[in-house]
């Protein structure tokens, strides 16, 4: 394999990306030319906060510089009638009381498509050049030993993707202690604010830590019953009721302080000896995989089974 021209870090963040930071910054691994973070607009404030946080303590020292890349906001390009929309995966009740799911566009659209546009700058063929053969970029993406079926390469020749801490035989538990060790303890999950894949926990977590967001995530889980406003405005009006929480009924009404039986059991483990510091409900259905930019949660969402007018 040529050598690549750059080594570059996707940063969404969150525990594992986080710790590829700090280990490339201290040495452990190879020092990265840059990290990118692709910002959807709609992060919770605790992520921009621990962002800013590890460029001024963990990047900056370590000379490796952090872009924040983005194609819009993701709430706002929603509810704008006048902006194309790449769908987020919302959960539909059709007209029938059978249940749907949209098509998946967003991570494509609002995490992989800056990072590529990045990408092709930094190695000086910004898009529509051609990029020669054999130069590509070493992107090191955030999964560990126990996500390590959502190992992927990427889709262009100039991105090949690697996953160290499957090469150094890393958990998530592991990423977890290392941060921990550098005070680095309350490394928050990273994921849009509204993102459809959040369980209970992490709905109960906004609700009863972040007002204001639960607040703004509400009040979009409602302005969306219909679709997009892309859609309405040129008459695709969606038949059938779109939602942000799987019980596709309103947030504001959804039973998220259900406790699941995989979180009672993972909360049952805490007695037994530690347990990462994000809590045990991290471990809830749909909260651990997170929604970094080459792994977004589990496989692809079902296909869509609800109509649009003509």
């Amino acid at each position: 394999m040529n050598t690549p021209t750059l080594q570059i870090l996707s940063l969404g963040a969150g525990v594992q990306s986080s710790a590829l930071l700090a280990l490339s910054a201290r040495g452990v691994l190879p020092k990265a030319d840059y990290a990118i973070f692709a910002d959807t607009g709609w992060e919770p404030q605790s992520v921009y906060q621990h962002l800013d946080r590890l460029e001024r303590e963990i990047a900056e020292p370590a000379g490796i510089p952090i872009f924040r890349v983005s194609s819009g906001n993701i709430r706002d390009d929603a509810l704008d009638p006048d902006h194309r929309f790449a769908s987020m995966p919302l959960y539909i009740l059709n007209q029938n009381g059978g249940p749907g799911m949209t098509r998946r566009q967003c991570t494509g659209e609002y995490k992989i498509k800056p990072i590529k546009k990045k990408v092709r700058e930094l190695l000086g063929y910004p898009y529509p050049a051609r990029i020669p053969r054999g130069v590509h970029v070493e992107q090191w993406v955030g999964i560990s030993t126990d996500e390590f079926h959502r190992a992927k390469d990427s889709d262009v020749k100039y991105m090949k993707n690697r996953h160290p801490l499957i090469d150094m035989g890393w958990s998530r538990g592991d990423c977890v202690n290392y941060l921990t060790s550098l005070g680095l303890a309350d490394t928050p999950k990273s994921s849009c604010l509204g993102c459809p894949f959040h369980g209970n926990a992490q709905w109960r977590h906004i609700r009863d830590e972040s007002p204001e967001e639960w607040e703004d995530v509400v009040d979009f889980d409602a302005r969306i019953r219909k679709g997009n406003a892309r859609a309405n405005a040129s008459g695709n009006r969606l038949l059938g009721q779109a939602f942000l929480h799987r019980s596709r009924v309103p947030l504001s009404e959804a039973p998220i302080d259900h406790v699941t039986a995989a979180e009672w059991a993972a909360r049952q483990q805490t007695v037994d000896g530690p347990t990462d510091p994000a809590g045990p409900e991290e471990l809830e259905r749909g909260v651990t995989d997170g929604c970094s930019p080459w792994s977004c949660r589990g496989s692809e969402p079902e296909q869509n089974d609800f109509s649009l007018t003509a």
